[in-house]
């Protein structure tokens, strides 16, 4: 039985954080008697130029690191089948290593790909779950591209099965990247489009890494550090792209919203999140900053004390001291509403407000009415929900759903007032 304020906090993935942090790879990787790293990223970072970077810190006077293949086809979301080429690549050229340099979608990725060359399994299927990667892998370097995922920090890695039209979940302390490398100098490419979104991820991984039921007072700490770096700086890294300081304050706080989420884990708004991706492949930043309020609102009735308490590190301590108590949680969601508004103004119309609003490359509307109720019954089998203050059924996330779809605020009335809820 778990004693009450009894807790597990783990973050022991080495951070590099600064201006030139990519100069330190060479040593770090030879540290770690590792000298072949396989690097895997995608083809907008390759075509930006950062794979040069990283290249070209590796070539420091006395290293004797040498990358023996790049891998630069991953694609937007994660799969399975991609992991397991990746994985044949890195066996046939021999490598000992990863540099994974990306977004979330190349670090799961990279995560995947480690398990099997490590494990010596060619199915990844045999890790899914939580806890069945039970032993230290290779050596494994994350360099974010985006201030968002915080895969950099987690011992999660989310890949997608295209067979059955899900993600699955892949969760052991072994995933938990070696290194974490943030340098400002791979995010200055990052159009406004993306940042926006990415840095809204990360902050609901610190909204929700301080509302959900796993919550602890180490994950309360650097959830809170993430809330105050990202409300402060993205809107500045948006109107001032090559602003470094910006840019390292949004990857400082996107490393610790992960490192927050990672030991706290989340709630319904990554559970609906998950499953809008899994049916319309829709990105994962865009249904975080969409859902956000709606999941903060949903869960009022249990987790006001909470969500009122953030508005310290989000809004400043002027607004938080002038606003009354028993208005604090209107009022931070309130905020977090205008941020996304502001950051839709910012990227002209890029970042969006309501799901119906998100669109493909070719203009086409990617979540439709009709959609919903897949989306909602994918929901029903997220595990995250179990870590939600509130309880969740299909009418549920039907309402969550249907509110989101249109940008109204949901009728609280009608949330049902559970038996799960929080004590502190």
């Amino acid at each position: 039985m778990q004693l009450p304020g009894y807790y597990e906090f783990c973050c022991r993935v080495k951070t590099i954080s600064g201006q030139k942090a990519l100069e330190k790879i060479p040593q770090s990787l030879q540290s770690m008697k590792a000298l072949k790293p396989m690097i895997i990223t995608d083809k907008g970072v390759s075509g930006a130029g950062l794979i040069k970077l990283v290249t070209a810190a590796m070539k420091a006077k006395g290293s004797k690191v040498k990358v023996a293949s790049i891998y630069d086809n991953v694609p937007p979301d994660s799969e399975i089948k991609v992991v397991e080429e990746i994985a044949k690549v890195y066996k046939a050229k021999g490598c000992d290593s990863i540099i994974a340099v990306g977004g979330g979608s190349v670090l799961d990725t990279a995560k995947g790909v480690n398990i099997l060359v490590s494990m010596g399994s060619g199915n990844l299927m045999n890790y899914a779950g939580a806890g069945a990667v039970k032993r230290k892998l290779n050596p494994m370097i994350a360099i974010p591209t985006t201030s968002g995922t915080g895969s950099e920090m987690t011992l999660v890695a989310v890949i997608a099965d295209r067979a059955r039209n899900v993600k699955l979940a892949f969760v052991s302390y072994f995933l938990l990247p070696d290194i974490a490398v943030l340098d400002p100098r791979m995010t200055k490419t990052l159009p406004a489009f993306l940042t926006a979104p990415t840095a809204m991820d990360a902050m609901t991984h610190a909204f929700e890494a301080y509302t959900c039921m796993a919550k602890n007072p180490l994950s309360d700490t650097t959830a809170l550090a993430a809330i105050q770096l990202i409300s402060q700086n993205v809107l500045r890294a948006i109107k001032n792209p090559g602003d470094l300081d910006a840019r390292l304050a949004l990857a400082n706080g996107s490393a610790l919203a992960g490192m927050s989420f990672s030991n706290s884990m989340v709630g319904m708004v990554h559970t609906i999140g998950h499953a809008i991706g899994g049916v319309c492949h829709v990105p994962h930043g865009a249904c975080m900053s969409i859902l956000l309020p709606y999941g903060l609102e949903y869960n009022l009735h249990k987790t006001a004390h909470l969500t009122g308490e953030l508005l310290f590190a989000l809004a400043g301590p002027e607004v938080y001291a002038a606003t009354p108590k028993d208005e604090r949680a209107e009022k931070a969601i309130a905020y977090v509403r205008q941020l996304n508004q502001d950051l839709h103004d910012a990227t002209k119309g890029r970042h969006y407000r309501f799901l119906k609003e998100i669109v493909d490359r070719d203009g086409n509307q990617m979540i439709t009415k009709d959609k919903l109720p897949a989306i909602a019954r994918t929901a029903m089998g997220d595990a995250s929900q179990f870590y939600n203050p509130e309880d969740l059924d299909f009418n549920d996330f039907m309402m969550v759903l249907e509110h989101a779809y249109e940008g109204t605020p949901l009728d609280r009335k009608k949330v049902k007032k559970g038996k799960k809820g929080i004590k502190f």
